[in-house]
């Protein structure tokens, strides 16, 4: 797997959408255990939706 097909397949994950084609959770899952750049991407992106999520409603 590609690390952008799984960026793409995380920021569906994250979202609660189905993955793309081809794409499963236990092979998302195995590129994470060998991928440092993407792990860091993943908590990235849970961090971000985290702290959206957290402020949401607030005005800035």
């Amino acid at each position: 797997m590609h690390c952008s097909d799984s960026r793409t397949a995380l920021s569906a994950r994250v979202d609660g959408e189905a993955l793309p084609p081809g794409v499963t959770g236990p092979v998302l899952d195995a590129h994470l255990h060998g991928c440092a750049d993407c792990r860091l991407w993943e908590r990235r992106v849970l961090a971000l939706r985290e702290w959206t999520t957290r402020i949401g409603g607030t005005a800035l």
